[in-house]
């Protein structure tokens, strides 16, 4: 299935479509609404404000739940843990309506907890397609989120990334920057390297 990118907006990050599924909410929604009719489901990699700015907007206009990982959830209401503030801005401030854990699936999408960046950081793979959309947990540049922000954790990350190696990845489709539709796991590996060699 193919993997849409509606690509990044200034500080907002990128938001893709799978199915009928939206990956992130941080655009504004007229960047969405073309394929608003397509979407019955969003799914948040991570509560920060960059990737969930416009979620309750958008939710609204496609009739669509929102899905964020349980450790994440609290930072749709909590202005410390989205780093609204850095944006001049309020979290959210809703509710989610599916609390995921790893494992689950959304539609063709599995769920991979993959903290670091934040507690309930998530990527979202796909094997039939081979491609893992990675939030801010890894970068097709061969880097990695940042783990600085409150709840972020090295050791976490570097498991994380530890735990994506293995798999099965031709395209990648980060949070911020631009995507590939081959050798995905490559840009992973390097990643790993880096982490692996001191870096940050």
């Amino acid at each position: 299935m193919q993997v849409r990118w509606i690509p990044e907006q200034g500080a907002f990050a990128n938001s893709y479509i799978f199915g009928t599924v939206l990956v992130d909410a941080g655009l504004f929604p007229m960047a969405i609404h073309p394929f608003k009719d397509d979407i019955d489901t969003i799914i948040l990699t991570h509560c920060h404000f960059d990737h969930t700015a416009h979620v309750k907007e958008i939710a609204h206009m496609c009739t669509a739940k929102i899905a964020i990982h349980r450790d994440d959830a609290g930072g749709l209401i909590d202005d410390g843990k989205s780093l609204s503030m850095h944006f001049g801005a309020r979290s959210p401030g809703i509710v989610p309506d599916i609390v995921l854990a790893d494992g689950d699936r959304i539609g063709d999408l599995m769920i991979i907890h993959t903290p670091g960046h934040t507690p309930g950081s998530i990527c979202l793979y796909s094997e039939p397609d081979k491609a893992l959309i990675s939030g801010d947990t890894v970068f097709t540049d061969g880097a990695f989120g940042r783990y600085d922000f409150p709840g972020g954790s090295r050791q976490a990350l570097a498991a994380s990334l530890d735990r994506l190696a293995p798999l099965d990845v031709e395209g990648l489709y980060p949070g911020h920057g631009e995507p590939v539709d081959c050798g995905g796991k490559r840009h992973i590996a390097a990643a790993r390297q880096l982490m692996k060699g001191g870096y940050g």
